[in-house]
């Protein structure tokens, strides 16, 4: 029986998987010293597949049942590739902080789109006052640079925010569709597969070097994406999609640039500044708001 409302164990999970995928940023930019981005992308997506398949055999999970799943499964790997292929490319054009404002709009498409296909969910004022709450933090963290854009930021803008639309696509499709009765790991490996095949299509195509400078350091924060992030994590995703509102959860979504940049300055030595403590604030305020009783 689905859920109504997030309780401890879903909290306490989106919680950490904010952190992972804040942490994932940090371990782009240290890959990305030796691979190519939408190559890592899709070597990431490949090491993740056989990952999953793996987890689903040993745990006998079916996965090619008929089950009503295709056609929709194949509909969500397609949107989650062109996801990160419209943000690998979306940030030649644009800086990451420009980006992360953009991307970070998938909620509130989310919401928006949840009122013709998920009714059972419709959003309160009371939530949609908490995402906005929320996204002030993001604002907060990284506003500054929607005063500084380079020449052609635009395009790269306009990229990370069809990126944003397919992001929320994939999890109304989701919600909306068999795959709401699937496995999460039926759910996942749809993504992962189609991306696995066209993420290094296109970096091909892009002229891309591919791995240039592999490293102990570069191969262990690929590991990290492929294993944990694509793998593990994903999974507690669509599971949480599949068993809690999506609406609810798309609210914590908002912690994950937070995390990012709190993870910079661990890991990377990056300055945290006042800027980040108070987005931390907002966005706390903002997901107690839109999910409290």
């Amino acid at each position: 029986m689905h859920k109504t409302e997030l309780d401890r164990l879903a909290i306490g999970l989106m919680v950490v998987l904010c952190s992972i995928w804040g942490l994932q940023q940090v371990a782009i930019k240290l890959a990305s010293a030796g691979i190519s981005p939408v190559w890592q992308a899709g070597l990431r997506s490949i090491g993740a597949t056989v990952i999953v398949v793996v987890w689903a055999l040993l745990r006998g999970v079916k996965l090619f049942e008929r089950d009503r799943s295709l056609a929709p499964g194949l509909l969500a790997g397609a949107l989650f590739a062109g996801e990160f292929a419209m943000i690998f490319l979306g940030l030649q054009h644009t800086t990451a902080s420009r980006g992360v404002i953009f991307l970070y709009t998938a909620p509130f498409v989310v919401a928006l789109g949840a009122v013709w296909l998920l009714p059972q969910e419709h959003m309160r004022r009371r939530q949609w006052m908490g995402m906005a709450l929320a996204f002030a933090g993001v604002l907060a963290l990284f506003g500054e640079n929607l005063f500084s854009a380079a020449e052609g930021a635009w395009v790269g803008d306009l990229m990370l925010l069809g990126a944003a639309v397919l992001w929320a696509a994939t999890t109304l499709t989701v919600k909306a569709s068999a795959l709401a009765r699937a496995s999460a790991e039926k759910t996942l490996l749809y993504q992962l597969g189609v991306s696995a095949l066209v993420l290094p299509a296109l970096s091909l195509a892009m002229g891309e070097p591919g791995v240039f400078a592999p490293t102990p350091m570069v191969w262990a924060n690929l590991f990290f994406q492929a294993a944990i992030v694509a793998g593990v994590s994903y999974l507690a995703w669509f599971w949480l999609v599949r068993e809690y509102p999506a609406t609810r959860l798309s609210s914590f979504s908002f912690l994950t640039p937070v995390m990012g940049v709190l993870a910079g300055g661990l890991i990377l030595g990056e300055p945290l500044t006042p800027a980040v403590y108070a987005a931390l604030v907002l966005v706390g305020s903002g997901i107690w708001v839109a999910n409290r009783s």
